[in-house]
């Protein structure tokens, strides 16, 4: 029977920079999965393609409070470190870093931050204003604290992984972002820390969200128009009366724009397929959650010797 290692855990940037000094020292690849802790088998998937992807692995865990706004759940977020580090044994990982507010933020609410642009003010950035530049900030911070070759997020959080790249490009910053395809369970309800506060009526009125997606794919994959796929999404949601939908769109994946609602949802005279993002967001009693389906968008079907 293997004996899980406990990783190396760092408080602080001099404990991290003490972590990271054999593992640069031996030239090997550093892949870093963020986290806000509260790990779950999202979580396990994300660091098990990090291993596949580098030599060693970094998960940070850090409830980052620029992210939340003034009535969001900072103060209720789960926190377990220890069970957090049970699990990260057990996933053969090598560092995690575990700052308290005070050591990430060591001179208070930072001054100069990361802006999230037009990007960060549709969706969940409108839904949560300032989040995204909450975000942007602290993954800025993370990937200068580690240095990483590579960081994995996963794709449920679709517009911040669209805005981490966008950060990534337009700063020059050196790290590869991969996106892990959204983990599941057995039910169809994407993983998150946030579904701990369903109770049973909670979890079944939550499965509308997937169910819906599945309604809005099928629709797309039928040749429906934007405005046709986006209302099959709509339905399945409002036939649930435990759900208050937020939203729901069908974007473009790398500018959170919305296509043009006509015939295939965006302009049929180039005549190819577009990949487009259908996104929900919705709340369930007082848990706020959020699922996306990545659809294509067909051309209309034209008929030969009909009007154009």
């Amino acid at each position: 029977m293997t004996t899980a290692t406990r990783p190396v855990v760092a408080v602080d940037r001099a404990g991290l920079r003490e972590a990271l000094e054999p593992i640069r020292a031996h030239g090997r690849s550093v892949a870093l999965v963020p986290t806000m802790g509260a790990l779950h088998a999202a979580h396990v998937a994300l660091v098990r393609r990090a291993h596949e992807l580098a030599d060693a692995v970094v998960v940070s865990i850090f409830v980052n409070p620029l992210q939340f706004g003034p009535a969001e759940d900072f103060a209720r977020y789960p926190r377990d470190l220890d069970a957090d580090l049970a699990v990260c044994a057990r996933e053969s990982v090598d560092v995690v870093l575990a700052p308290s507010v005070e050591a990430m933020y060591p001179v208070g609410e930072p001054l100069v931050r990361v802006h999230a642009g037009p990007v960060g003010d549709v969706l969940e950035g409108e839904a949560r204003p300032g989040h995204f530049d909450g975000v942007l900030t602290v993954v800025a911070k993370l990937f200068g604290m580690v240095g990483p070759d590579v960081a994995v997020f996963g794709a449920k959080d679709a517009q911040q992984i669209a805005l981490v790249r966008a950060m990534v490009r337009d700063l020059d910053i050196p790290v590869r972002v991969d996106a892990l395809p959204t983990v599941r369970d057995a039910d169809g309800l994407a993983l998150s820390s946030r579904n701990r506060f369903l109770d049973d009526g909670g979890r079944a009125a939550a499965l509308a969200l997937p169910r819906a997606l599945q309604a809005g794919t099928v629709a797309a994959a039928d040749g429906a128009p934007t405005a046709a796929v986006v209302a099959a999404t709509r339905t399945v949601l409002a036939d649930e009366p435990g759900v208050a939908v937020d939203y729901v769109a069908l974007v473009d994946p790398e500018s959170f724009q919305p296509l043009a609602s006509q015939a295939g949802g965006f302009d049929a005279g180039t005549g190819v397929d577009r990949d487009a993002l259908l996104v929900v967001a919705a709340r369930v009693g007082g848990t706020r959650l959020i699922d996306n389906a990545p659809v294509t968008m067909r051309p209309p079907v034209r008929v030969r010797g009909s009007a154009t």
